[in-house]
Order: C-alpha cells, then sequence, then structure tokens
C-alpha cells in the first residue's frame, strides 16, 4: 500500500544508486549564489553532488552542509591558500575533497573529475564515460567517442554575468542546465 510517505522511501532508495548528480563549479565564495544552488539541489533531488573546485572560503562549505545529498569535489586553483580550512570544514560537514583527478564509479560509469581542463592532458580519459571540468566559466556539454564531456559553467556570476549549475543522470547521461 502506497502512503504519502512512500516517495521520501523510493527517494532514498534511489540517493543510495546514485542516479541524478548535481554539478557545480567554480563558486568564489558568492554565499548568495551558493544558498540558491542548495536550494536548486534540493528541490532536483539530486543523489549525489560534486564540486568541481574554486570554492575558496570554508564559509561556502557552510551553506553547502545544508545540501539533501553528500558533496565530492575537488581542489581549484583558488583554493590553494585556503586547502587547511577547506579540508577541515569539508571533513565536518561530511564531504570529501580531493586533489584531481577524482575517479568515481556511480552507477556503473567511471566519472573523473578535474577542475582545470589542462589537468585531463595528465590522464587516459578514453577509459570514462563522463568527464567533469570547472575552472573556464564557461558551459561545455560534449559527447564524444561515447564520453560525456561536462562543465555547467560558473555559478559566482564574475566571468560571464550569469550563474548556472547542472545536473546529470548517470543512467540517461542526460543533463539539465539550471540557469539562475
Amino acid at each position: 500500500m502506497l502512503t504519502p510517505d512512500s516517495g521520501l522511501i523510493i527517494r532514498k532508495i534511489t540517493r543510495w544508486l546514485v542516479l541524478k548528480v548535481g554539478i557545480v563549479s567554480d563558486t568564489h565564495n558568492n554565499l548568495k549564489n551558493c544558498n540558491k544552488i542548495v536550494e536548486l539541489f534540493n528541490e532536483a533531488a539530486v543523489d549525489r553532488v560534486i564540486h568541481t573546485g574554486d570554492i575558496t572560503q570554508a564559509k561556502t562549505l557552510e551553506v553547502f552542509s545544508h545540501l539533501e545529498a553528500p558533496m565530492w569535489g575537488v581542489f581549484g586553483n583558488n583554493d590553494i591558500g585556503e586547502r587547511e580550512s577547506l579540508v577541515n570544514a569539508a571533513s565536518g560537514f561530511g564531504f570529501e575533497f580531493f586533489d584531481p583527478p577524482l575517479t568515481l564509479n556511480w552507477a556503473g560509469r567511471h566519472v573523473v573529475v578535474v577542475h582545470d581542463p589542462l589537468e585531463l592532458q595528465m590522464i587516459d580519459t578514453k577509459e570514462f564515460n563522463v568527464v567533469l571540468h570547472g575552472h573556464t566559466h564557461r558551459q561545455v556539454i560534449s559527447f564524444e567517442g561515447g564520453r560525456l564531456t561536462f562543465n555547467p559553467g560558473e555559478c559566482a556570476g564574475f566571468m560571464t554575468g550569469y550563474n548556472a549549475v547542472g545536473v546529470l543522470d548517470l543512467i540517461t547521461m542526460d543533463t539539465t542546465i539550471l540557469n539562475f
């Protein structure tokens, strides 16, 4: 028998399977936008969130602690000076951040995460189904050789004047850009 709470049970099972991933990059400590990102990802019911770098300050991770999904990520070039505080904050909120490349195997997909796309030159990307990066502040959605390369663009609004995050369905490989 289905009850009003049945959706919550299904959602928890879905979260365990990791089907929908929220992708965010280059937040550059824009706390107002980070609050909006939390709202967007929670509304989208993502199972995991990946940050592709340039968080810049630990207080940004405090805002992300309101996500209903766990967060993984890599450090970007603007995270170097704050690395220790970012590591401590990430650990305190149950997030996991690494030096790039970060490799994940979710829903049968092999995912690699870097900050700067130039870091991809040091790895054989042929073994990955999904390549995620940031740094350029520009959207990239391309399929080549059965591999998705995805950068939702920036969400600090500094370079392009618009803000966006992405959602990736790991089963269908569909991407959605959420502009705000």
